[in-house]
């Protein structure tokens, strides 16, 4: 018995300690605060929620939050005293340390944002990495569905999330998020052939919710990177034509309805020279929605961007631009009856906003890396 003692003791002196809570995934999110950021990550048991954050490895600057929990969300106030290239910070719960990581600071002159859809798939995005953006943003659908991780009606189980970041840990630990809903993202149920006698998306997106640090209500909101004549907007407008049923995915956008107030108010209001909006269904269904409504409003800004349906778009209706892209582009094409580029390409879109002379570029661009489309748009 002594002898195991002493082995048991020599052991644990050989071996590392192994810290508490462990550090599982981090990422970061958005704030309403223009120039924070909000620093997200989850440990393996609750804790307290520390950042320390700098520009330079020394970091220097410390934020936290004292209740005790595994999902963990801190903003970071970003007020550079002179231009930085980049922001590095470290997070800790407990006696667990993450390795320090770092962000690209906003930008003085080019400002390069990437746009995904249906990332159900998780290919490898080595050459939107290669692009380096300050933003990756969406136009929903970022998981196949909640069930299938968490079972049915586990309308607030993050699992599918989870399983995100960690196939793209180093891109998500590095670059700002700020995804749209789809209606994979709140998918509690198996769809079926006919609406059952439960409701089969989580239209409050419960999960979606709780998991990432969006502005706003988090299933709409807008955005307005720092330094730059430009803003996104995201909306919740998918499987539309399954409103009022037990397949209704989305919040109401009927005339009277909150969002589509929210968001007429949005775009007559004296707005950037650049909007973008950003939403999961198909494009010639929103525009003649509310008698046109959607239309009138969405014209009122520079393109809208969708991810409805497995292929690369870009139409033009009127003169307005409207896109659709895909990381899983060789599937079903929904084409707009006005399309002026259509491919079956797994494809993200490359925006480039520069301040002088203020010009937004846009690519459509294979997971190749390849160009597959590029159009400029001057100030609206």
């Amino acid at each position: 018995m002594k002898l195991a003692r002493l082995i048991a003791v020599a052991l644990s002196l050989l071996l590392p300690s192994v810290a508490f809570g462990q550090i599982e995934r981090i990422w970061i999110g958005s704030s309403a605060i223009p120039q924070g950021l909000v620093v997200c990550w989850t440990s393996a048991s609750p804790g307290p929620s520390i950042v320390e954050y700098g520009p330079t490895e020394a970091l220097g600057t410390k934020v936290w939050s004292d209740g005790p929990t595994r999902l963990h969300q801190v903003v970071i106030p970003l007020f550079p005293i002179e231009p930085l290239e980049r922001w590095f910070y470290r997070v800790r719960t407990g006696d667990q340390v993450s390795e320090i990581a770092s962000f690209k600071a906003y930008p003085e002159d080019e400002l390069r944002v990437a746009i995904v859809a249906d990332w159900q798939g998780k290919p490898d995005l080595s050459s939107l990495q290669k692009d380096d953006p300050h933003l990756l943003l969406t136009a929903g659908d970022n998981v196949p569905d909640l069930h299938s991780l968490c079972g049915a009606g586990g309308a607030d189980c993050t699992k599918p999330y989870e399983a995100l970041i960690d196939r793209y840990s180093e891109l998500f630990r590095s670059t700002p998020f700020l995804p749209a809903l789809g209606n994979h993202d709140r998918e509690i149920r198996l769809r079926g052939k006919e609406p059952p006698s439960e409701p089969v998306y989580d239209v409050e997106a419960t999960a979606f919710r709780r998991f990432f640090a969006l502005p706003g209500d988090e299933w709409k909101w807008r955005f307005d990177p720092p330094g730059f004549d430009l803003r996104f907007v995201a909306l919740d407008l998918n499987h539309i034509s399954d409103f009022g049923t037990t397949w209704q995915t989305c919040h109401d956008f009927r005339e009277g309805s909150e969002q589509l107030a929210w968001y007429r108010s949005l775009m007559e209001e004296e707005s950037p020279s650049f909007v973008v909006t950003l939403y999961n269904e198909r494009n010639a269904s929103v525009r003649s929605q509310a008698g046109g409504a959607w239309g009138d409003a969405i014209r009122r800004g520079t393109f809208a961007v969708s991810g409805f349906g497995y292929f690369a778009e870009r139409a033009e209706v009127d003169g307005f631009p409207y896109y659709n892209t895909s990381l899983s582009g060789k599937g079903t094409k929904y084409p707009d009856p006005q399309s002026k580029f259509l491919a079956s390409e797994d494809s993200y879109l490359l925006l480039t906003a520069k301040k002088d002379p203020p010009l937004l570029t846009v690519e459509i661009k294979s997971l190749a890396g390849e160009t597959l489309d590029k159009k400029r748009y001057a100030p609206r």
